[in-house]
């Protein structure tokens, strides 16, 4: 009756289009009466105690931080410096825009930021030099999913707190696998480019003028520096690096690049608080689910069934993965971490799976999420960006998702990609 209440009553909420936090929220009341020790004044208590967490302080920041480097002039300046090192190459503007998420995804941490901050700025230009609008908007749409791998990440943080793994370790790990998928996805950018025709910026820029582009993004780019820099060198947590984020985009927006007036800094952290709140509630929403699981020894049920069907690690994962797609597809990155994270950790470490080699498998395979339908945010957010409907970016969808696939099997059985630096550091 548990999981029939659960699981039921989400899948109902869902198709009923009641809101995802709400709908966990709601299939945790249903679920209580059969739950021994909970009463249904826990799901609001939940809804308090599952935000009061130090290490969750860094998710509104975060958010926080984003919005203001897209909003103050940073995103816009590390496209300049990314263009004139990268435009002249076939597909130049697409790589580009790989390249500039790539580096908005060291300091922002959210998928849906980073398209919406970029998106902006690239898609009327490649719409203008001759790229197609579905390739243009599934290339962003794609792109900002990085934002989630990369470090900061706002998913490793929930997954962190969520399993009580070390946020600096996963970190560490999101680096290259971060960086095997920008790399992916520039060779894809490059090699489809040719195909179409498609050449790079004809204009040639100087070394005085590379200098200059340089010189003039130099806040943004020693931005990352100082965040991640600050974490591994120990001067501050994840939680501190992201309150300095947020103070050093607010610095950077309003005093040295001028881009943030009063006007747009209240629109901006608007913003930041409209997706702050939707995230906690759905992370205290998610704190009642995850108590009711495991009450129920749920997680411990479903390891077994799945250790006894098969003890093979690789068919083990490969099923795991083809789960994680599947949720990816109906279910917001944020519940989805809250709510399998503990009941698929002790499958993966039953099979000699490490926590955070686990974490880094869950955060991409949920990244593939942002971009497939029919509830991947990033689709939405890009077809609002270009102002085309959201056919026009899941028609060019396909073959980007085809590209994460292949680099999400090499991180799943490539162990050493996503743990050399965590062991190298430990």
């Amino acid at each position: 009756m548990v999981i029939a209440a659960l699981f039921g009553g989400l899948a109902l909420f869902l198709i009923l289009n009641v809101p995802v936090g709400i709908s966990i929220g709601l299939a945790s009341l249903l679920a209580i009466p059969f739950t021994t020790g909970l009463s249904a004044g826990y799901v609001p208590q939940a809804l308090f105690t599952g935000c009061d967490s130090f290490p969750i302080m860094a998710i509104p920041l975060f958010i926080l931080a984003g919005e203001l480097m897209g909003a103050g002039g940073v995103s816009k300046r590390i496209l300049n410096v990314c263009n004139v090192f990268f435009g002249k190459v076939t597909g130049g503007l697409a790589i580009v825009t790989v390249i500039v998420c790539m580096f908005f995804a060291a300091v922002s941490g959210s998928g849906p930021a980073t398209v919406a901050a970029v998106g902006s700025m690239v898609v009327p230009t490649m719409l203008e030099k001759g790229y197609s609008k579905k390739f243009t908007l599934a290339l962003i749409a794609c792109a900002g999913s990085i934002g989630v791998i990369i470090p900061p990440s706002i998913p490793m943080v929930i997954y962190g707190v969520s399993t009580s793994t070390s946020i600096s370790n996963l970190f560490l790990a999101g680096f290259l696998p971060g960086i095997l998928i920008g790399l992916a996805l520039i060779f894809f950018c490059y090699v489809y480019a040719k195909k179409q025709g498609w050449k790079g910026d004809e204009k040639v820029y100087t070394t005085k003028e590379k200098l200059a582009a340089v010189w003039d993004a130099k806040w943004a780019l020693i931005n990352p520096v100082i965040i991640l820099g600050g974490i591994y060198a120990g001067i501050f947590t994840p939680t501190e690096a992201a309150a300095v984020a947020a103070v050093y985009a607010f610095i950077c927006g309003v005093f040295i690049h001028k881009e943030l007036d009063f006007k747009n800094l209240f629109a901006t952290v608007g913003n930041a608080c409209s997706t702050t709140a939707t995230t906690m509630v759905i992370l205290g929403c998610a704190t009642a689910f995850t108590k009711i699981l495991t009450i129920q020894q749920i997680p411990n049920m479903i390891t077994n069934a799945i250790i006894s069907a098969t003890d093979n690690a690789f068919l083990i994962l490969m099923l795991i993965n083809i789960l994680l797609l599947v949720v990816g597809c109906f279910m917001d990155t944020t519940p989805a971490i809250m709510v399998l994270a503990p009941i698929l950790l002790p499958v993966a470490t039953s099979i000699g799976i490490d926590p955070v080699h686990f974490g880094i498998i869950m955060v991409v395979n949920l990244a593939i999420g942002f971009i497939t339908p029919p509830l991947g945010i990033n689709l939405f957010v890009a077809s609002r960006v270009g102002s085309e409907p959201l056919e026009t970016v899941t028609k060019g969808i396909i073959p980007f998702i085809l590209v994460m696939i292949a680099c999400l099997l090499l991180i799943t059985y490539i162990a050493p990609i996503s743990m050399i630096l965590p062991n190298l550091f430990s």
